[in-house]
């Protein structure tokens, strides 16, 4: 199952998510070499990446060994890992969904709103995946936990709009008008079986990161509209 587009369109440029995903794909080219240099891509990853073991100041059980020496950013490095990624299919595919999700969030919230908003539903994915396994040494990168984080706010907002949708039946390929809320909490539950199923960290992929991201989108999304669906109503009110 995978997301191709939404019939959800907007009315203004979402100049906040363009922006998002030219800096992630910037950060990609020039700080982690595209993937193409193998120093600059462990430079980076172990530099800038998130590593429980380092910001909870917890051991690891006695001869865990990590990919990366420890020492570290800290806190800082919840905000720098959302921007870092870890190969070309990791960073086109959450391009996509931040694109796919996202215009319709910063339209609802407004720009400014909108990257704060971002910004914190990453921090609750970076949170949750701490809190997952608080002695990992292994290093987290990547943007799907604030992007879980607007897939939980578009099923709030928009649960009706309806999302074409690939789906794999064993060989055959097949394109399905979806309404969202289906897609998106079939995807919740793919993640929260993951999560049971598998033990923290050894996936290679941050299903809590995602859980505790799309949770805090879905529950945010209402307090950051206060304010801004009063200010839409006048400005939309027909004057006398």
């Amino acid at each position: 199952m995978f997301p191709l587009r939404d019939d959800n369109p907007t009315q203004r440029t979402a100049v906040v998510t363009v922006i998002l995903i030219i800096v992630n794909v910037v950060v990609w080219l020039y700080v982690q070499g595209a993937g193409y240099s193998e120093r600059l891509l462990s430079e980076s990853v172990c530099g800038l990446g998130m590593i429980p073991a380092e910001i909870t100041g917890v051991l690891p059980s006695a001869g865990a060994v990590g990919p990366c020496a420890l020492g570290g950013l800290t806190l800082g490095a919840t905000v720098t890992s959302m921007f870092l990624h870890g190969s070309w299919l990791h960073l086109l595919a959450n391009m996509w969904f931040l694109w796919l999700f996202g215009d319709n969030i910063e339209e609802a919230l407004g720009h400014a709103r909108f990257l704060v908003f971002y910004l914190l539903i990453g921090l609750a994915g970076a949170a949750a995946h701490i809190l997952s396994d608080p002695t990992s040494v292994v290093p987290t990168v990547g943007a799907s936990g604030a992007i879980s984080g607007l897939m939980g706010a578009y099923l709030v907002l928009h649960p009706r709009a309806r999302i074409q949708t690939l789906f794999i039946f064993v060989i055959v390929l097949r394109i399905i008008a979806v309404p969202a809320w289906i897609v998106l909490i079939m995807w919740f539950a793919l993640q929260a079986i993951a999560a049971y199923v598998t033990p923290a960290g050894g996936s290679g992929v941050a299903v809590w990161a995602h859980i505790g991201g799309f949770i805090a989108g879905a529950v945010m999304v209402p307090l950051f509209r206060i304010g801004r669906q009063r200010r839409n109503a006048t400005a939309d009110a027909p004057v006398p």
